[in-house]
Formats: C-alpha cells, sequence, structure tokens
C-alpha cells in the first residue's frame, strides 16, 4: 500500500464523514438559531427551550436519514475490506 492509497482513504473518509453527519448537524444548528432568535424576542431564557428541540429534531432527521447514513458506510467499508484483501 502506497502512500497514495492512503491519502485516497484519508480523503474518502473525511467526505464519508462529512456527508454523513451533516444532516443531523445542520438541523440542529438552524433549530438552535430558530429557537435563540425566539428566546431574543419572547425574552424567555430557559435552557430547556432549547435543548430538548434540538434533541427531538436530530433524532427525527437520524430516523429520516438512516437509509442514507447506512448506505453511505456500507459503501466505505466495502471499499475498505476488498482494499484488505487486495493487499
Amino acid at each position: 500500500m502506497d502512500i497514495g492509497t492512503i491519502g485516497a482513504i484519508n480523503k474518502e473518509a473525511i467526505h464519508v464523514l462529512l456527508s454523513v453527519s451533516a444532516p443531523p448537524l445542520l438541523v440542529a444548528l438552524i433549530l438552535g438559531i430558530l429557537v435563540s432568535l425566539l428566546q431574543t424576542l419572547t425574552q424567555i431564557q430557559e435552557n430547556t427551550l432549547t435543548f430538548v428541540p434540538k434533541i427531538i429534531a436530530t433524532l427525527i432527521t437520524l430516523v429520516i436519514s438512516g437509509e442514507y447514513i447506512f448506505t453511505k458506510m456500507n459503501i466505505f467499508m466495502d471499499h475498505i475490506m476488498n482494499l484488505i484483501v487486495q493487499y
């Protein structure tokens, strides 16, 4: 296994990591901004108002995008296993 192959594996791993983690992180970020805006407008400073909706939205996003996440991870692991067998 040469340096080019290792670099390609690292690049692919980072790409898979970002594409798999993006949906829940973006949903939590957008919902956090919206809840913070709502708290600022109403002057209600309650910690559970930011925490609970983000957890619920993140879990719903994970359920919805679960098949996509599993497929991406499965393809990546198949690629890694083929490289292990090859070398």
